[in-house]
């Protein structure tokens, strides 16, 4: 178990420095929101993890109250200023959003590890139910955060579930990224969504790209089949696998939109 864990933290460490430097040289990186728009509120905030500390970014609707609030789990290759633009677009509609960076990530302290990162996102869901009170809170985990916010909505009881780029499993996700089939003993056994979200109650939304070179369409439909009556399955057409949040889109959003507002 210990070789597995050390596994983990190393090839996640190195597969995420990797792609954000790339975006950071490609500009991507919070390439959307210059200045502040009038009618939203950006904020920083420091969540406590334990004896860490989180780095966060809160935007919320400034002229009303949110109708909602909404826990963003991101995925391998970002941190919280990759998704500055789509929670403007959130905030627009109406729901405040949180996002975070897990231990080891910008400006989060700690090392990245498996466990820590679902103990990241228990804390940041109780901070977002804090900062923005008396409105249903929902949890959206994308990419590598689908299997995070999986793994860790039992515990928080959200009032919709959303999985965004999701995989069955790290391993199965693993594997389909290049990782030998045979060698996947080396990877721990986690974040297994099928197994973890087959008793739940809550709803759950699966949202997957068309064109998502990431994770083939037949991944998150074989996850939308095994969660039984309570997932609901959509496909966006004509989209990636980070158009999501590189170019916000409400063809992609409005989805989600229309399951979180009342």
């Amino acid at each position: 178990m210990r070789s597995q864990d050390l596994t983990f933290t190393a090839a996640v460490t190195g597969i995420s420095r990797t792609l954000i430097a790339r975006d950071r040289l490609l500009g991507r990186i919070g390439r959307n929101v210059a200045t502040e728009p009038p009618h939203v509120k950006i904020a920083r905030h420091a969540i406590p993890c334990g004896e860490l500390i989180l780095d966060a970014v809160l935007v919320e609707p400034r002229d009303l109250p949110p109708q909602a609030a909404l826990l963003i789990c991101h995925g391998i290759g970002e941190t919280v200023d990759h998704w500055t633009s789509a929670q403007v677009l959130l905030a627009e509609h109406g729901v405040a959003s949180l996002v975070f960076d897990y231990s080891g990530y910008g400006k989060s302290t700690g090392a990245i590890q498996w466990g820590r990162c679902e103990q990241n996102a228990i804390s940041a869901y109780e901070a977002l139910r804090s900062l923005v009170p008396n409105v249903p809170t929902s949890l959206l985990g994308f990419s590598m955060g689908s299997g995070i916010a999986a793994a860790i909505a039992g515990r928080v009881h959200p009032a919709r579930l959303v999985l965004c780029s999701a995989f069955t499993s790290f391993r199965d996700a693993a594997c389909v990224l290049g990782f030998p089939r045979s060698w996947s003993s080396a990877l721990p056994k986690i974040w297994n969504a099928k197994e973890s979200l087959r008793q739940c109650s809550f709803p759950i939304l699966i949202v997957h790209c068309e064109r998502d070179r990431a994770f083939p369409v037949r991944m998150a439909a074989e996850l939308a089949t095994n969660c039984g009556a309570n997932a609901e399955f959509v496909v966006v057409a004509d989209q990636a696998h980070n158009e999501a949040f590189y170019r916000p889109q409400l063809s992609y959003w409005d989805h989600i939109l229309s399951r979180l507002l009342p």
